[in-house]
């Protein structure tokens, strides 16, 4: 690593003058870190420190409201790290996340297991009923007499020894996951010849030769970028290809050398069931689940079993209806993983008319952007103004300042939509700068971040259906961090209970398959026409096709996360049979994948779902029920619903427990029938054998 710059010349300690205080992401180098991180270690201990050692009588303004502003250097620094981390990484960049990610678990550390400040916390929690707190107030205590217990704050000091080790280890351990992944992600490509392309549209050609062109190498390039291998593995009729795609994609994780993900898996299944353990709870599943909605395994498995009879009786009908299909067309084979895409796409096309290549060209990027903005105006009053002059991190980067029904400054929105080998796969929401009023009038700055294909230069992106509801779903999270409207940090925006951080994203998806937003913005690149009203009919008609093999994939995800994290006897865990043996005991069909296999199943050990994917299910039976209030209502946008869902979900934050927020939006808690009904599974059909 090269030699740290002086502080005077290290951007991230200086104040950033850039319009909204945005990072001066030109002027920041990799090497700027390790002092930044440094200098806000040391201001973040000092304040730590001082609060614990305070001589004065605990009071809710000199502990918690103390510790809520403490370290601003430490996450000013951290945000912007971990941001780039995941968008726009390098050589260099990894090698300072490899080694900060056990200092800051020690930081953390540090300060849950610090004993005089424990004690300050759990006398203000004892006097909570009389200190005469606000609501608000009384939240953050309760959430940080929480955090500190299930950090191992009320251990004795061994064992708080052994936790702090514990979690240092898992964060070097869910580092080297992540970089293993997107090792493997960047290490693969497919090059296909001009006698290769059978089956793929303009668009996808033109997407796989920019590819090839920003790789530097000859013809056309299929990546494992999912924006690149599922168009591809839809529409390629070269069986032979696919093949090779699809293990590629799926292998992530598990091939032998220095990115083999499996160890990695068995030593962190192994350190959190130690874990919880030591904090008391049977599992880490037990330990996880207590503190989100869900309160038990049990409740989680008997909402996943819930749609799993229903969705493997429908995913075989969808098979023989696959198989039947491909024997009409003469091919004489037995349908694999590889091939339900292609069948699928084209089953698709023969009930409802439509294929991909048809549907794309009115699904523009730019107009679907438009769309997520307007729905967000006429639902919320929030308008979207491009800042061309914003710095942003890399040139992909647009933002938009988003403005209030008044014209008042709400926060900066950043877009970062096209996939990138500098990025990690998947998609997500984030903060640069998150709302708070504790320090300040304090606006956030969000990001969205997406691998679509990116087009050659002068062409419009065209993306498909699912791409869309991908944007809008993370649109919906950056409303969340946009339209927060709390005093301290802890409990701003996404920071919620686990399994209800994906209602305002799952529910913002409802607006884009409606007629009302579809018809205005799905016009064709060329023409500018509207997308026809029947070709409208039969897309939005076509909604619950193939959701069979989509809860399937996404379910038996969300079982094998379940099961790792209640193992209490690890033993010498060999992850890839427990995944198949469980998948062997739950019946798993043959012909369908995990949408996450374990060994690159990045939500559960580089992310925040272990034992928690099981959440996106959770939040589905919210964001169904919830999406009813406006059809009862009469109108999807209708203004008195909209401002509940803002008040109480979108703009509240973790103010208030959970199911006391939908309570409070919906007047009543959700029915899992709502669940059903949207994803076409048959209540019937539910059995009543345990998964």
């Amino acid at each position: 690593m090269s030699a740290a710059p002086a502080t005077s010349d290290n951007p991230l300690l200086q104040p950033w003058t850039a319009p909204f205080g945005a990072p001066p992401f030109a002027e920041i180098r990799p090497e700027h870190f390790a002092q930044a991180f440094e200098a806000g270690l040391a201001e973040s201990t000092a304040g730590m420190l001082a609060v614990a050692a305070d001589a004065d009588e605990p009071s809710f303004q000199n502990t918690i409201e103390a510790l809520e502003a403490n370290g601003p250097i430490l996450q000013r620094v951290s945000s912007v790290f971990f941001n780039l981390a995941g968008a726009d990484t390098n050589d260099a960049i990894e090698a300072v996340e490899r080694d900060i990610a056990p200092v800051l678990s020690r930081h953390s550390s540090e300060m849950f297991l610090n004993g005089d400040l424990f004690r300050r916390i759990a006398t203000l929690y004892g006097q909570r009923d009389t200190l005469a707190l606000t609501p608000e107030q009384r939240r953050v205590l309760d959430r940080y007499h929480t955090m500190f217990v299930r950090n191992g704050a009320a251990l004795p000091e061994a064992q708080k020894a052994r936790l702090a080790a514990i979690s240092e280890r898992l964060a070097t351990l869910s580092t080297s996951f992540g970089q293993n992944v997107l090792a493997d992600e960047r290490a693969w490509t497919m090059t296909l010849g001009a006698d290769d392309l059978d089956g793929l549209s303009e668009a996808q050609v033109a997407a796989a030769a920019k590819a090839a062109e920003d790789r530097g190498v000859a013809g056309y390039v299929i990546t494992l970028a999912r924006s690149s291998i599922e168009p591809f593995l839809q529409s390629s009729t070269r069986r032979d290809l696919r093949e090779t795609a699809f293990r590629a994609w799926t292998a992530r994780g598990e091939n032998p050398g220095a990115t083999d993900n499996r160890l990695v898996v068995a030593e962190m299944v192994a350190l959190r069931a130690e874990y919880a353990r030591l904090l008391g709870y049977e599992s880490w599943a037990h330990f996880k689940l207590e503190d989100v909605m869900a309160k038990t395994p049990e409740a989680v498995r008997g909402l996943l079993h819930q749609v799993w009879t229903p969705a493997k009786a429908r995913a075989a009908t969808e098979q023989r209806d696959l198989q039947k299909l491909a024997a009409g067309r003469g091919d004489n084979i037995e349908i694999e993983a590889w091939d339900w895409r292609f069948y699928t796409e084209a089953l698709r096309k023969e009930r409802y008319d439509l294929d991909d290549a048809e549907v794309k060209p009115y699904l523009q990027l730019e107009q679907i952007i438009a769309a997520a903005f307007d729905t967000a105006t006429r639902l919320f009053g929030v308008t979207f103004d491009e800042r061309p002059d914003m710095p942003v991190y890399h040139p992909d980067v647009r933002a938009w300042e988003v403005r209030d029904a008044e014209g008042g400054h709400v926060g900066l929105f950043l877009g970062d939509y096209f996939a990138r080998p500098s990025k990690h796969s998947g998609a997500w929401m984030s903060a640069f700068r998150s709302q708070e009023r504790l320090t300040g009038d304090i606006r956030p700055i969000i990001v969205n971040v997406m691998n679509f294909s990116k087009p050659p230069e002068g062409q419009p992106a065209l993306i498909g259906m699912d791409d869309a509801r991908t944007l809008f779903h993370e649109f919906g999270h950056g409303l969340h961090g946009l339209l927060s409207d709390v005093t301290y940090p802890l409990i701003s925006g996404t920071g919620v209970a686990r399994d209800f951080v994906e209602l305002p994203s799952q529910l913002y998806e409802h607006w884009l398959e409606q007629p009302e937003v579809l018809s205005r913005f799905a016009v064709h690149h060329e023409t500018g026409d509207a997308m026809p009203t029947e070709m409208l009919d039969r897309l939005l008609s076509a909604r619950r096709f193939n959701q069979g093999f989509a809860t399937v994939e996404y379910t038996s995800s969300a079982l094998v996360d379940l099961d790792f994290h209640l193992l209490t006897d690890t033993g010498e865990l060999d992850a890839a049979r427990f995944e198949r043996d469980t998948l062997e005991r739950i019946g798993m069909p043959r012909a369908i994948s995990m949408r996450h296999r374990t060994p690159h199943f990045g939500h559960i050990f580089s992310g925040g779902y272990s034992a928690g994917y099981y959440s996106y299910l959770w939040s589905e039976v919210l964001d169904a029920d919830a999406f009813d209030a406006f059809r009862e209502a009469g109108d999807i946008f209708d203004p008195a619903t909209a401002r509940r869902l803002k008040d109480f979900i979108y703009s509240a934050g973790g103010r208030q427990d959970p199911h006391e927020a939908y309570r409070a939006f919906r007047g009543r808690d959700a029915s899992p029938e709502a669940l059903l009904k949207k994803r076409g599974l048959d209540v019937a059909e539910l059995a009543s054998g345990e998964v």
